[in-house]
């Protein structure tokens, strides 16, 4: 599980604008004159990242990173197929008019189709990353054809229709209310005829053999058809669906297990081998609980088929990896929180029949990201807690960390536009520039280690994709919230050392409503519900606070000047709404209440205010602000002795486009 930021905020854009050095930077040049922003088109920005600790490592190390790094490489195709099943074709016709210096880049047809390029590149395939909506493709069909087949490329018809026809597989992943959540899908987990109905029956019918540890059904796979029409699941797995690709990620694997820092890591790599060897999900189980004890070491990695947000009934995970380095000094300031992360459960306000008796091996790092793939680039979480297996979260404990060196980039490149617009009045935007960075970090830390950590599901109850189905990340996504707002303002966050005051919680207080009453409503277009949980999310938050305190005007939405805000008028009773709502939720999952789950995210979370979002929409436009941000990886230069690797050097490129052409070359299924 997963925080994504949402850079729209007011504690984030109140942070130091970037810097203009345009040349490339080494290692070692962490300088305050580093250029962060590299790229900025449509409603993206394209970031850079630093890696401060990368010199503190050893040449072992930075070598056992380098081929974790490459493993996650090899497998970004099929995070590509997986979110639509023409994407692959798509993108080498892209590749092959974009990267020919014989086509004209200077038409007016080129100009946009780069810009669509680029926002392909961004998402992984045709469709939004967030908003899961088709781009709309505003150069010529017949330029783009003609242009194509003048290179010796092709495109299939129904390939063209996905890129040039605007009724055609319009959403990736649609969870709208009412309708089949498969056919209304385009995401390539699913053969396009399966229908809801008949993947519920395919999977009611799984028995695990241990109903309390049950198995991850349809993590690694694609449901598909058989010609007498049955379903069957397509593995994925060395000598399974998308082999070529499982075959290389083993062999940098490999490699990475003869370097690795330590048996415990060895060990947990061999599990994970095994499980892309056989597509075993009882092998990935084992992986996840040596994964989770493996807490020694400087160096970590998520990798697999993990998060579930992709597919619209949350079986299938999408493929991704994650390499850190740990940042030592900020891991050990903020161990804290771990270290009480039983009385936070003993003191929160759900139900105690909800609550975890004993909350078990539990960690919690701030570490710098080296390279990411798939689901995690270019756009990434700034926070995961991982396992996702409720149980072995309750028996074996979870990882939660949060990406330091993320976050930094993001705030060193935010401006001042966003806040100046949108603040109530000096005194919060005084607040958010000296206390929001910290708030936005302590906000971070409590949902994933904290969040995700707590409570437990009742005796009986399935988990909760069979329960609350496609509702089930965004109220896992707002419990994990609500955790981190109940406790933030918390007198144990000033007794454990983390805040010298209640400002920083204050701050967050005041961003979150913000944004989730208005803010990021720039991410989606005029007339359109939200319908990606991480939105859900924080508007069904804010928005059933707002109506909770309503007659106490707890928070007040006030109108200046025909320009609205809403402001929080009492925290203390905020606090208690949002402990209100925590329990409530927490109720629903561990009882399973599907119904009044529905509910919740229906009211609350998913229709829009038009008239706020054009206000919105008019009041951001002249400030150019990119709603989105997402990162070029730094560049590992491997130095070789003969045959073998003796040290990784890693440099910060300054071209976007060019690093997704040079993956689409070198990181592939061909």
């Amino acid at each position: 599980m997963r925080n994504v930021m949402y850079i729209g905020t007011l504690a984030t854009l109140i942070a130091l604008s970037s810097c203009n050095n345009t040349e490339e930077m080494k290692t070692e040049d962490h300088t305050s004159d580093f250029q962060w922003q590299v790229d900025r088109f449509a409603d993206v920005k394209v970031l850079r990242y630093q890696v401060p600790s990368w010199d503190n490592l050893s040449s072992k190390q930075r070598i056992y990173a380098y081929h974790l790094t490459q493993a996650g490489l090899a497998g970004r195709d099929i995070m590509w197929d997986c979110n639509y099943r023409h994407n692959l074709e798509i993108r080498k016709a892209i590749e092959t008019v974009i990267s020919n210096e014989a086509v004209d880049h200077t038409t007016p047809e080129f100009l946009d189709f780069e810009v669509y390029a680029k926002r392909v590149f961004f998402a992984n395939g045709i469709h939004h990353h967030y908003s899961n909506v088709k781009f709309e493709a505003s150069f010529d069909h017949q330029w783009f054809m003609s242009t194509l087949e003048g290179l010796s490329g092709s495109l299939s018809e129904e390939a063209q229709r996905a890129i040039f026809d605007p009724e055609f597989d319009v959403k990736k992943v649609n969870r709208a209310d009412g309708v089949d959540l498969l056919l209304a899908s385009a995401v390539n987990f699913y053969a396009p005829d399966v229908t809801q109905l008949e993947a519920e029956a395919f999977y009611a019918a799984k028995v695990d053999a241990d109903p309390t540890r049950p198995v991850s059904h349809g993590l690694n796979s694609r449901l598909s058809r058989n010609e007498d029409g049955s379903l069957y699941e397509e593995v994925f797995s060395a000598d399974g669906r998308y082999a070529s690709s499982i075959k290389q990620i083993i062999g940098h694997l490999e490699q990475a297990k003869i370097v690795a820092e330590n048996e415990g890591q060895a060990l947990a790599l061999g599990l994970l081998i095994e499980y892309y060897q056989t597509g075993d999900l009882n092998k990935w189980d084992d992986y996840n609980i040596a994964w989770v004890s493996m807490t020694e070491g400087d160096v970590d990695y998520i990798n697999g088929f993990v998060e579930v947000y992709n597919d619209p009934m949350g079986y299938r995970g999408s493929y991704e990896t994650v390499v850190q380095v740990k940042d030592f000094d900020a891991s050990a300031r903020m161990s804290v929180v771990a270290e009480n992360v039983q009385w936070f459960e003993d003191n929160s306000p759900i139900d105690y029949d909800h609550k975890k008796e004993s909350v078990v091996g539990v960690s919690y790092k701030i570490v710098a990201a080296v390279g990411e793939a798939g689901d995690s680039s270019p756009a990434t979480p700034i926070g995961v807690n991982l396992p996702n297996a409720n149980w072995i979260r309750v028996e074996h404990g979870s990882k939660s960390v949060s990406l330091g060196n993320i976050e930094d980039a993001y705030h060193q490149s935010s401006g001042e536009g966003m806040a100046k617009e949108f603040s109530f009045s000096t005194m919060h935007r005084e607040r958010a520039d000296n206390y929001g960075v910290l708030g936005s970090k302590m906000h971070t830390a409590l949902h994933e280690v904290v969040g995700h950590a707590s409570g437990k599901i009742n005796p009986g109850i399935g988990t909760p994709k069979e329960t609350l189905k496609n509702y089930s990340s965004t109220l896992e996504e707002a419990r994990a919230d609500l955790v981190a707002l109940y406790f933030i303002l918390d007198d144990k966050m000033q007794e454990i050392g983390l805040m010298q005051n209640k400002e920083a919680g204050y701050s967050e207080f005041d961003s979150y409503i913000s944004n989730g009453m208005m803010l990021q409503l720039r991410r989606i277009l005029p007339g359109d519900d939200i319908e990606e949980d991480h939105m859900r999310n924080r508007q069904l938050v804010a928005s059933w606070a707002f109506e909770r305190g309503a007659k106490e005007n707890v928070i007040e939405r006030k109108v200046i000047d025909g320009k609205t805000y809403f402001v929080v008028n009492d925290y203390d009773k905020l606090r208690g709404y949002f402990g209100e709502l925590l329990n409530e939720i927490q109720r629903i999952k561990s009882e399973g209440d599907f119904e009044s789950g529905r509910l919740l995210v229906e009211t609350y979370g998913v229709k829009v205010d038009q008239d706020l979002h054009a206000e919105v929409l008019r009041r951001s436009a002249p400030l150019n602000l990119a709603p989105y941000s997402g990162f070029v990886n730094p560049e590992m230069i491997a130095t070789m002795e003969g045959d073998s690797i003796i040290d990784v050097e890693i440099t910060y490129p300054m071209d976007f486009l060019g690093q997704m052409l040079r993956y689409g070359s070198t990181s592939s299924f061909e």
